[in-house]
């Protein structure tokens, strides 16, 4: 696994506590399609929320939410689309991005996040 790939997991597994401490359920992590990947697949009591994890260490060539742009967008939805036909549900969905600020990367004691529900329609 390279460091990127370790980084990526590192942020994911974040915004997975965070969502949790939050009282989401984690339901499915790492769902791909052959469209595309959804970070974190979490619920609460009105959504199902499809979390796009952006992991950065400052935001000062862009924001992380910036990173995930139309055509990533339209990927994400298209694999919402597949899992809800796979796995249908009362729940609205949405599309959340979680941004996370680490300055020294996995070594960061206190990341910053930033949870932006409802980030994308």
């Amino acid at each position: 696994m390279g460091r990127n790939n370790q980084a990526g997991a590192w942020g994911e597994k974040l915004a997975a506590e965070y969502l949790q401490k939050k009282h989401y359920t984690l339901v499915a992590a790492g769902y791909r399609s052959r469209f595309g990947e959804i970070d974190i697949i979490a619920s609460n009591e009105k959504f199902l929320a499809f979390v796009e994890v952006k992991l950065r260490k400052n935001a000062r060539f862009a924001m992380a939410r910036e990173f995930v742009d139309r055509k990533k967008q339209d990927r994400i939805r298209t694999t919402a689309s597949i899992y809800l036909s796979q796995h249908p549900t009362e729940l609205q969905p949405r599309f959340d991005v979680i941004e996370i600020y680490a300055p020294d990367g996995c070594a960061t004691l206190k990341p910053e996040i930033n949870h932006l529900e409802g980030g994308f329609e």
